[in-house]
């Protein structure tokens, strides 16, 4: 395996200083986005590091455990931040939080348990990075969901209170808004799944490529965590909107646009 020095990192953090100066004539507010955003990737990754390194020389199900949770809380801040519309209080936050834990953490378990079949089955080495894939797809797709769920109750508020007027309960006042938010968080993961192979080769197998893994194994791996993600994705942007259709309606199914920020 070839190894990267910082000053081969330096040249490639380059092309993101170049696009944020770049995007100063078009949307100035985009560049320190961009910078900030970079930043974090490099300090964020080099500290996961080492904590994996430490972690994979002192594996235990206690500190896999204190980890996913922490990742699982970072995860959950993460869907609530960039919402247009979120939900007042904790609730934009529970929301994804119980989503992503009730859909990641089971898929995760499954496939360790069942799938890989790895001893233990909380091998950090196996249980952290398909948690983290997980997470990260997942959050994607719950983001995306409650995003596009609380825009369209609110754009389209007047059209949801006739329908309750007229009879309709609060679940189908909005079965048309669920149907297009589902297909809004799956978007992502199905786009990835049409594609792989064809126009890319996902991050997985390549990775494990590049570290001399047979390419017919890398592959292997790769389908796992494609079918592992989609059902993570589907199930907890699921999850995601079912609690969040709840909330939207007190219990004598009134829409309660006031639970959400303005």
């Amino acid at each position: 395996m070839i190894h990267l020095s910082v000053a081969d990192l330096s040249l490639a953090a380059l092309l993101v200083l170049a696009l944020a100066l770049t995007s100063l004539r078009v949307y100035p507010g985009m560049a320190r986005q961009l910078l900030v955003a970079a930043l974090r990737t490099a300090i964020q990754l080099t500290l996961i590091g080492l904590v994996l390194k430490a972690l994979f020389a002192n594996a235990s199900l206690l500190w896999v455990s204190l980890l996913s949770l922490a990742m699982l809380a970072v995860a959950g801040h993460e869907v609530m931040a960039r919402q247009h519309r979120r939900f007042a209080g904790s609730w934009g936050y529970a929301i994804g939080v119980v989503s992503m834990f009730v859909s990641s953490f089971t898929v995760a378990v499954f496939a360790l348990v069942v799938v890989v079949g790895n001893q233990p089955w909380y091998q950090p080495q196996y249980a952290i990075p398909l948690l983290g894939m997980l997470l990260g797809n997942t959050m994607n797709g719950i983001a995306l969901a409650l995003d596009r769920l609380t825009q369209s109750a609110w754009e389209q508020r007047e059209v949801i209170e006739a329908r309750l007027m007229l009879g309709y309960s609060a679940t189908e006042s909005v079965s048309d808004i669920r149907q297009q938010v589902f297909r809004s968080g799956l978007i992502p993961i199905v786009n990835a799944m049409a594609a792989a192979g064809v126009v890319s080769l996902p991050g997985m197998m390549t990775g494990q490529i590049l570290a001399g893994a047979e390419p017919v194994e890398a592959v292997k791996y790769q389908i796992l965590i494609m079918f592992l993600i989609a059902g993570g994705a589907g199930f907890g942007t699921l999850a995601a909107v079912q609690l969040a259709v709840r909330r939207l309606f007190d219990e004598r199914q009134r829409l309660r646009l006031d639970r959400l920020r303005k």
